[in-house]
Formats: structure tokens, C-alpha cells, sequence
């Protein structure tokens, strides 16, 4: 199963995992190499944005695919729990309104983690973004997609999924928007999965947004 071979990636077992290949449910462990080639050096005129996970960067891959790179910063809150959480949680989902993940890459201390690309940003960067005009796509038409699309994703976490979700962090930030305005829930560093038969838990880690 792919968790057991996710739980492991440690310092000891990453050069292991340094070259382009695929793993279970298609997904691809990306060189460092082919990283930087594809978001030209991590260059500043890439940058999409960055969130408490650490900055995320446009790539464009030989196959001229674009791509969202989320890199883990060593300044971040989160760390290596955080990345192994969402490898393992969204790896195992599939549904329309959840960002897609692709692969990774682990090169030395770096931490990285390949999505679809989304064009419009985050809702929080429609909502509250410093270009006015920006706003002007959120009819009530797109805001009522947007919510609906939302509540089907949450309702797939927590009822349809093979595993129960708790997303534990669900923001506008982490709502990201594809070329037609579709809403896909990102960012599952905080996720907590639970078996279909557990009605609580505890925990003893803080979750959320500060």
C-alpha cells in the first residue's frame, strides 16, 4: 500500500527517491532536476503565492503541462508530519471538487508536493484581493457554484469517501479555483482521518489556522 511506503520517507531512505518515476494510484515521485527545470529555478516571476505550508510556483513541465509546486519552507509551522498527512489523505482521494495531486519530490531537506495547476488563484484572492476587478467574477451565479461545489466536497470527505475525512483547516485560502470557476479543496496538512464506525476523537496536537 502507498502508506506504507510514504510513512518511511525519512533523511535514511530519500535517495531512494531522487529520480522520475511513478508509484500507486499513479502517482510520480519527481526529480529535483526536472522541479527546477519545469518552474525555471524557483524564479520570483513563478511565484503563485505562499501559504503557512511555504510558497507554491507555477511549473511548466517538458510536456508543457502546467503545474502547482508547493514547497515546504523551513520557516513553515509545518513540517514533515504536515507533508506526510497530505501525501498519504489526498493520494487516497478522488473527487471533481478536491485538488488533484501528481506527485512529489524529496531532494536532501526539500519538500515538495505537484498539483494541478488552478488559474484563478484562491477564493480568499477573489474576495479579498488587492485588484478590485478580480472580484467582479464572483456573480451570484459563480458564488453559488462555488458554495455548492464546497458542500459536495465536504460531503464526499465526510460520508462517501473510503476514508472519513476532517479537513480541520477549511478556509477561504484553501479553496482553489480552476479555469471555470470550480471550487477544489486543497491543503490537507491538518487532516484527520477517521475509521467509518468512530464518532470522536481526541487530540493533542493544535489544529488549524492560528
Amino acid at each position: 500500500m502507498i502508506e506504507n511506503e510514504l510513512l518511511d520517507l525519512t533523511d535514511n531512505n530519500v535517495n531512494g527517491l531522487q529520480n522520475d518515476g511513478m508509484m500507486e494510484h499513479n502517482l510520480r515521485v519527481f526529480s529535483y532536476a526536472s522541479v527546477m527545470a519545469a518552474t525555471d529555478n524557483f524564479s520570483i516571476e513563478n511565484k503563485l503565492g505562499e501559504g503557512g505550508f511555504g510558497p507554491v510556483y507555477k511549473g511548466t513541465l517538458e510536456s508543457g503541462q502546467e503545474k502547482a509546486v508547493k514547497t515546504l519552507s523551513r520557516c513553515s509551522g509545518q513540517g514533515t508530519f504536515e507533508f506526510k498527512n497530505e501525501l498519504i489523505l489526498i493520494s487516497e482521494l478522488q473527487h471533481t471538487n478536491l485538488v488533484r495531486l501528481f506527485g512529489f519530490c524529496i531532494h536532501n531537506e526539500e519538500r515538495m508536493l505537484i498539483y494541478e495547476n488552478m488559474p484563478n488563484k484562491s477564493l480568499d484572492y477573489l474576495l479579498f484581493g488587492i485588484d478590485p476587478t478580480r472580484g467582479r467574477l464572483l456573480d451570484w451565479k459563480a458564488r453559488f457554484g462555488i458554495i455548492e461545489g464546497i458542500a459536495q466536497g465536504l460531503l464526499y470527505l465526510h460520508k462517501y469517501s473510503r476514508l472519513r475525512v476532517i479537513h480541520r483547516d477549511l478556509k477561504a485560502s484553501n479553496i482553489l479555483l480552476d479555469e471555470h470557476m470550480n471550487p477544489k479543496i486543497s491543503d490537507f496538512g491538518m487532516a484527520r482521518a477517521f475509521v467509518h464506525n468512530e464518532l470522536e476523537a481526541n487530540t493533542d496536537r493544535i489544529a488549524g489556522t492560528l
